[in-house]
Formats: structure tokens, C-alpha cells, sequence
């Protein structure tokens, strides 16, 4: 989970450059969730914005919306999720959902370790 930083919402964000990040369900928001069986991924090009919905994944328990920390434009999908959501499940820190370009909005990022602090006070 190298140089990754963390949502209260329970996505991960790793910064490519400076404006392209990577996001993807934290290991705890996967575990939470179930299995996965679907995931519903926004197109090349669209337009993100910070605390909007950007995706939504179901499991055997339920859809959920994924919530983006950042404003940018979409400028990759990771299309192999879509034919197997289970890898979110299996590898949540490898199994990004989309990659964000012209990051221009963040919200405030969570370490690592407040993450795992926000968690625990969570529950």
C-alpha cells in the first residue's frame, strides 16, 4: 500500500504524477461489502467530481455507490473488472476501478495509519 492515501469513504487513492491519481475499495470497504458479482464503471473521458458518485458495485448483499475524493477526468477504466468483479475481493490495493486525469479537487486524504484509526473508532 505504498504511497497510497485513504477516504472516509473508503476509497483508495494513489498518485501516478502530480494531477493523475488510481482509485479503488480499500480492503475493509470489500470485506464489508461481500462478494462481489458486478461492477458498474463510468466511461473514458467523463467528467468526476469530488464527493459525487462515480461507480457503483454489488455484491450478494447489496449495491453500493463508490464516492470520488477527487475532481478530474476519467482517462483509464480498468476493464478486466468488469468481467471479473472478484478481483476487488481478492486484491483490493491492485485492483484499481479508474485512473483520473487534471486532478484539480482533493479532499483531505487520510495516511495510512489515520485510516486504519478512522476505521477502528468506526466501528
Amino acid at each position: 500500500m505504498k504511497d497510497m492515501l485513504f477516504s472516509k469513504t473508503h476509497e483508495w487513492i494513489q498518485f501516478l504524477d502530480e494531477t493523475t491519481v488510481r482509485l479503488g475499495l480499500t480492503d475493509f470497504a470489500q470485506s464489508e461489502l461481500g462478494d462481489l458479482v458486478f461492477i458498474n464503471l463510468p466511461e473514458e473521458g467523463d467528467e468526476i467530481l469530488i464527493s459525487e458518485s462515480f461507480a457503483d458495485v454489488e455484491s450478494v448483499k447489496a449495491v453500493s455507490n463508490v464516492y470520488s475524493p477527487v475532481t478530474g477526468t476519467v482517462s483509464r477504466i480498468n476493464e478486466e473488472l468488469l468481467d471479473h468483479p472478484e478481483l476487488v475481493n481478492e486484491s483490493p490495493y491492485e485492483a484499481w476501478f479508474v485512473e483520473i486525469e487534471n486532478v484539480r479537487e482533493q479532499h483531505e486524504l487520510l495516511s495510512e495509519e489515520e485510516y486504519q484509526q478512522f476505521i477502528h473508532e468506526e466501528e
